[in-house]
């Protein structure tokens, strides 16, 4: 009755917590382990850790996560940064979303089984097929021999007894040889009792029948993975003893593998399995993954008020979304625009808005070639890849100028966008690092070279010379704010045009600078405007 009690109170909390995002810690250097090794993976675009950190990726990665288990975590991590070859990878996960968000009973169920693998020691699962397996001893060969002896002898001693001086010199160099292999054992000391886990959850979902339709694992992975745990069945039991509350039968269990040497020939005979089937184990691994990210996915999307599945188009140098959004920003003033043959310039000043959108731009394009969902009523876009330069610091470490910095990153830009195919590029002020003229012909320049082809560009700028060098190539938007003495709002939508105002110093007035301050500020401004027309 108390474990049945125990199970009620998980399943009604798995229920509550559905469309809500995680109450948690995230550990990404353990979440992103998954995604680090797995360089062998073929995808359209990885995103970039540049991109990744304009677009507060983590923020968003914390946000979106539902997963049940610690492997759906890292294979959602995995999803979110890479793009696949072919969109006919999100058939499968939009059929099982669908179907865990329709039925509670079946999401419940899974939500139950996968949590099976929600123990920390799971983050180290994929290191069994990912990392480098540890050398082989020379003398394991021997280790055999040594452990058939000492039976032999322990066997022989009841006869003669003499065999016991034999028994000791043979336990001292068992003894010896078991210790300095624990270092071995400690490499997988996490990952190998998960193996269990994760052998026994695959079996589990294969036994739901709207997951077991689909087909999606090979039976022979499964069968591989079951002989697997078999030959590394020392780790399973040990983490059973381990929760002897005596730590007697531990103990005497830790006597029984020194004494034989077992835990040297189990681990390496086990290893040998697993290097001749890490393409099975993977296949195990990311099938439990993917179950648990669509449940994840269809978590997201009953947690959002509003939210679409993506239109990616054939044609190559538009897009169009309503209402776009970001979830984490709130509240967020939703935004609407259509781009057809341009690339958009935005003026503004600070806090207006303008960095966020572009930000909401590049998130949503990120959710939608890898979630499969946006933020936003309507999204249209072609299959882009996408690169940003939002966030550019010193590298003070390297000895590198804020400036250098933002040349090596533009630079990267302007070879991907020689590439087949086109491609979103984000920028918020570009060359910050530079004085005004050389940032606004260096600036112009650069923009009209990643505008070409089926390229579109997102560009927020301070410098109105900007708006008139690329009127024609760049579709024009600014954001605006009200300064009312000692107040300013600000709207937070993007409008139509070039900004015609200036508010910078009255934004300084309204704080409270001295009065003599604001009126030189003013006499320069005019001078300043006054010598540009003149050139």
């Amino acid at each position: 009755m108390g474990w049945f009690n125990r199970k009620r109170k998980i399943k009604q909390k798995i229920k509550d917590a559905f469309g809500k995002p995680k109450q948690e810690t995230f550990v990404f250097e353990n979440i992103r382990r998954y995604f680090d090794r797995n360089t062998a993976e073929d995808n359209f675009q990885t995103f970039s850790e540049k991109t990744c950190n304009d677009l507060n990726f983590e923020n968003m990665y914390a946000f979106s996560d539902r997963t049940a288990s610690k492997v759906g975590q890292q294979c959602l991590y995995n999803r979110m940064r890479k793009v696949p070859v072919n969109r006919k990878q999100f058939d499968m996960l939009e059929k099982w979303a669908d179907e865990f968000q329709k039925d509670e009973s079946l999401r419940t169920n899974v939500q139950l089984i996968l949590r099976e693998l929600n123990d920390p020691d799971a983050y180290y699962l994929c290191d069994i097929f990912q990392s480098e397996q540890v050398k082989r001893p020379k003398w394991l060969g021997f280790a055999y021999l040594l452990s058939f002896t000492n039976l032999l002898a322990m066997l022989l001693m009841a006869i003669t007894p003499q065999y016991i001086i034999l028994i000791l010199l043979l336990t001292i160099t068992n003894t010896i040889l078991h210790y300095i292999n624990k270092k071995n054992v400690f490499t997988y000391l996490y990952s190998m009792p998960q193996l269990r886990s994760l052998n026994r959850v695959a079996k589990k979902l294969l036994s739901v029948h709207q997951i077991k339709s689909t087909g999606q694992i090979p039976k022979k992975s499964i069968h591989i993975l079951n002989k697997i745990n078999k030959k590394l069945w020392i780790f399973n039991l040990s983490k059973i003893l381990q929760g002897d509350p005596t730590g007697i039968l531990y103990s005497l269990f830790e006597l029984i593998k020194m004494i034989f040497l077992i835990e040297p020939i189990i681990l390496f005979r086990g290893l040998k399995r697993i290097k001749n089937h890490e393409k099975e184990l993977q296949e195990v691994f990311k099938f439990v993954g993917m179950v648990d990210v669509a449940v994840s996915v269809s978590s997201l999307r009953s947690g959002l008020s509003v939210y679409c599945l993506p239109d990616i188009i054939s044609s190559e140098k538009e897009m169009h979304f309503t209402d776009l959004y970001i979830p984490i920003i709130d509240p967020c003033v939703p935004n609407s625009l259509d781009v057809k043959g341009k690339s958009v310039l935005i003026t503004g000043s600070n806090m207006s808005g303008k960095t966020t959108f572009i930000r909401s731009v590049g998130i949503n394009t990120m959710m939608a070639l890898t979630l499969n969902t946006c933020f936003a009523r309507t999204f249209v876009i072609p299959r882009f890849r996408l690169y940003s330069a939002i966030l550019i610091n010193d590298d003070l470490m390297n000895d590198k100028s804020f400036y250098f910095e933002e040349v090596l990153t533009i630079k990267e830009m302007i070879k991907k966008s020689q590439s087949s195919g086109p491609n979103l590029f984000l920028l918020d002020e570009i060359y910050k690092g530079t004085n005004t003229v050389e940032r606004v012909s260096g600036g112009k320049a650069v923009l009209s070279w990643l505008n070409r082809g089926e390229n579109i560009v997102f560009i927020t700028t301070h410098d109105i010379e900007l708006t008139e060098f690329l009127d024609g190539e760049y579709d024009l938007y600014h954001f605006s704010e009200q300064v009312n003495k000692q107040h300013i709002s600000f709207d937070y939508k993007i409008k139509n045009g070039k900004l015609k105002t200036r508010n910078a110093i009255k934004i300084l007035e309204a704080n409270d600078y001295p009065q003599s301050l604001i009126s030189e500020a003013r006499k320069l401004s005019y001078e300043m405007d006054k010598f540009r027309q003149k050139v």
